[in-house]
């Protein structure tokens, strides 16, 4: 069951992503998640944990430390960067509140705004990037998974801040493809997380 949970995730945590920005809304020079993509943002966020737990798993058995606390903060970046931020564009949107107001709002509250936007938000791309290049030098992974990963993980801030639809695509096929393919092997017993080990 754990290995269908763990590829099922692999799969639809970066397709929901790549669904999601379809979905965006440009108001004036601002562009925001709606509810439609904000909801594909939140459902995506639970098959990330997954994901993690999946990907750092693999690496439990040359990098111990690494693997438990970078999943834990790679979960702190799923719940802020993924959940926080579509809330956020969510409600802004239902109550009809400008998005000048609602940043000005929020940096009324700085600690509130630190550590779920501009530290948790982060903390998701950031955890990807590294990943990327764990897998790879760990040879946990294909060379071209982890670098695709890694990439992933560096564009992800330049187009979720700029919010270019064009670099939000490229970045979301970055993410899928590699993904896909190990949430493909795990499926045909070609991945073994519990071994942390792959056939050669």
């Amino acid at each position: 069951m754990s290995t269908k949970l763990y590829a099922a995730s692999l799969i639809l945590a970066p397709l929901c992503y790549a669904l999601s920005s379809f979905f965006w809304h440009t108001t004036g020079q601002y562009t925001e998640y709606t509810v439609t993509s904000g909801t594909l943002l939140i459902v995506d966020s639970v098959f990330w944990v997954f994901a993690f737990a999946a990907l750092f798993d693999l690496l439990k058995g040359k990098a111990p430390g690494y693997a438990a606390w970078g999943f834990f903060i790679a979960v702190y970046g799923c719940l802020c960067g993924g959940v926080g931020f579509a809330l956020r564009d969510i409600f802004t949107l239902a109550f009809h509140i400008p998005h000048k107001q609602m940043l000005e709002t929020f940096a009324k509250y700085p600690v509130f705004d630190n550590i779920v936007f501009w530290i948790g938000g982060p903390a998701f791309p950031l955890s990807l990037l590294v990943l990327g290049i764990v897998l790879t030098v760990t040879k946990k992974v294909s060379l071209w998974v982890g670098v695709l990963i890694a990439l992933s993980g560096a564009l992800f801030p330049v187009s979720r801040i700029m919010r270019i639809e064009m670099i939000a695509h490229a970045t979301d096929v970055c993410m899928l493809v590699p993904m896909v393919y190990l949430g493909r092997r795990l499926i045909t017993n070609k991945l073994f997380i519990s071994n942390y080990r792959e056939k050669s």
